[in-house]
């Protein structure tokens, strides 16, 4: 008989809600470089447990007072961070909005916490919880260090490790020329982390036996 709980996402994940980020930024120092943009999509889960990418949040953001933009990075992301079109939000809105929508949906779900889900999630993390703490959050719902790195998975499902070809080994499209906003790749990582949790459904791999 099917346990109800493995149907509730909640109970899946250890009373964690897995949000999936992406950011894009000014450099690879968390601390002393920009956060540009930033977009976070949420998860639901359907009556066989089956997980999917829902609603998504995404802002462009200004950089954050005596912000260091390496030009290297700014070439690499295409991001003018000056752009008049731009339409940025400040760091503290964008990152409060963010945060307000991801404890809205702890609560709806029943879950104790977030864990942030990224590709290479160290970097991600990194410069969440730098924002977090630039704006003095109070209410920060990430674990504070655990997280779930999609590259890492996809390497011992797919054999493949950057997000374009673990994407297409999974069946999912991928356009380089979309690549590296926030929010296509904040996208595009979530089909990949459902379709590789989804995977162990599949195969029967989950639930495992005992549990």
């Amino acid at each position: 008989m099917t346990d109800p709980n493995d149907q509730v996402i909640a109970h899946r994940f250890r009373g964690f809600l897995p949000v999936v980020v992406d950011v894009e930024t000014a450099g690879f120092n968390a601390r002393t470089d920009a956060l540009l943009e930033i977009s976070a999509v949420l998860l639901d889960m359907d009556e066989e447990g089956y997980i999917a990418p829902a609603e998504q949040l995404t802002y462009n953001v200004h950089p954050f007072e005596g912000a260091n933009l390496e030009p290297a990075a700014l070439e690499f992301t295409g991001i003018d961070p000056h752009h008049p079109e731009r339409e940025a939000a400040d760091e503290r809105e964008a990152m409060t909005e963010v945060f307000r929508l991801i404890r809205r949906e702890v609560k709806a779900q029943g879950c104790t916490r977030a864990v942030l889900v990224g590709h290479n999630a160290n970097f991600d993390h990194g410069f969440v919880m730098a924002a977090a703490e630039r704006i003095d959050a109070k209410r920060n719902p990430f674990h504070p260090f655990s997280s779930f790195d999609t590259a890492s998975m996809a390497g011992l499902i797919y054999g493949q490790t950057v997000l374009a070809k673990a994407c297409r080994a999974a069946g999912i499209p991928f356009d380089n020329a979309d690549a590296h906003s926030a929010a296509y790749d904040a996208l595009r990582t979530a089909e990949l982390f459902c379709a590789m949790v989804n995977r162990l459904l599949e195969v029967g791999a989950w639930p495992p036996e005992g549990h």
